[in-house]
């Protein structure tokens, strides 16, 4: 790691607890970035994480709160506890706590993984 992964993490997390979803991923997401869902569906590549995300941040009507319970990091993973609450333009709600497990190279993430909390 170039940078100090606890910099790194908190700063992405500082991102992410202020709304700016997609701006933490295109600062964070390396180019060959993997992410796994709860449920096993997998994205390869940024642009098809980004285009995921993208989608979904659109599908948001109000941000009712994202919060970071607590973080961690060793040598190069960062876990990262949230709740998420969203209400969806759909009409629906979403409300997670979610643990994020991300793993880091050269100061990006390659790989990251969601788990229900």
């Amino acid at each position: 790691m170039n940078k100090n992964l606890k910099e790194l993490s908190n700063d992405m997390n500082k991102m992410v607890t202020s709304g700016q979803l997609i701006d933490a991923a295109e600062k964070y997401y390396a180019s060959n970035i993997q992410t796994i869902e709860f449920d096993g569906r997998i994205t390869d590549g940024k642009q098809m994480a980004m285009q995921k995300l993208t989608e979904f941040v659109g599908s948001i009507q109000k941000v009712n709160e994202i919060t970071l319970l607590r973080s961690i990091t060793d040598d190069n993973v960062s876990f990262s506890e949230y709740i998420l609450d969203f209400d969806m333009k759909d009409g629906s709600n979403i409300y997670l706590h979610e643990i994020v497990r991300s793993l880091w190279e050269n100061d990006q993430v390659v790989e990251e993984r969601y788990f229900k909390g």
